[in-house]
């Protein structure tokens, strides 16, 4: 799979997991849109859309950031346009952009809840409707939204049902997608096996300590570069996990991956939904 000159538009990708899949297309010669909130630095966050875009043009790619809240229409569909100005079309989008407060429903205030709610399911389904016209065009588009195996068990919403909520309304998107456009456009979902060393971790669930046993993002990178490899008509509709995805890929060191090499993979935590 050739990928210059394609374009991948990933939201939430100024840090974390959406910025090493933008590093990780841009080094196979894609076209990488980085479009994130943050526009200037945070006190405790590393990576602005502006710091991001100019690290991927240093590795030899490039980059358009966006300042974009998918939570607003308006700007959802001005930034798609923006991008097809810049690089002519929309081949693969990436849903990494996402909200998190791992609260019960006693202690989740509404204007938490709305946030989760409107950036990760409405903020997937706008971002996915307004960049769809354009992937719809593409010889091999693809959708891959960072959201779990629609796991429905009690065990996975008792804690933080507001959270659990929001996140499998990601995964229903590429669900009901991935069957509305069948043969035109792949839809499907990535999530890791094991916690992923984030600000996701280290700040919303308040534990820097579970970072030394957590795996890299740039697994998740590795991931959803072989998805993007295959053929959108064969490969859609599916909740894949990353280390699987790799194995079947013919992977074989899993180490590299550790944030700590000298743990064994038991001492490694599980994600949510697992």
């Amino acid at each position: 799979m050739d990928f210059s000159n394609k374009t991948v538009f990933i939201t939430g990708a100024s840090r974390g997991i959406g910025f090493e899949i933008a590093k990780k297309m841009a080094s196979v010669g894609a076209n990488v849109v980085i479009a994130a909130k943050t526009a200037t630095p945070h006190p405790k966050l590393p990576g602005t859309v502006f710091s991001a875009a100019e690290e991927i043009e240093r590795l030899g790619g490039r980059a358009l950031p966006l300042v974009l809240d998918i939570r607003d229409e308006n700007h959802v569909f001005e930034a798609v346009e923006k991008v097809v100005e810049t690089f002519g079309g929309i081949d693969i989008l990436v849903n990494n952009a996402s909200a998190i407060s791992l609260t019960g429903t006693l202690w989740t205030d509404m204007k938490k809840y709305d946030l989760m709610h409107q950036v990760n399911a409405r903020g997937t389904f706008l971002t996915s409707k307004a960049c769809l016209p354009h992937l719809l065009k593409s010889k091999n588009p693809h959708v891959l939204t960072l959201s779990p195996p629609l796991n429905i068990e009690a065990r996975w919403f008792e804690n933080h049902v507001a959270y659990s909520m929001a996140k499998f309304g990601m995964s229903l998107c590429t669900l009901g997608m991935a069957a509305e456009f069948k043969n035109k456009v792949a839809f499907n979902s990535l999530w890791p096996k094991t916690i992923i060393a984030t600000a996701a971790i280290e700040f919303a669930v308040g534990n820097s300590d579970m970072l030394d046993r957590a795996r890299k993002p740039s697994i998740m990178a590795d991931a959803a570069y072989e998805i993007f490899k295959q053929d959108h008509v064969s490969t859609t509709g599916q909740f894949f996990i990353d280390e699987e995805v790799l194995r079947a890929a013919n992977y074989t060191d899993f180490d590299v991956y550790k944030v700590n090499p000298s743990l064994g993979d038991h001492e490694l935590i599980p994600d949510f939904f697992i």
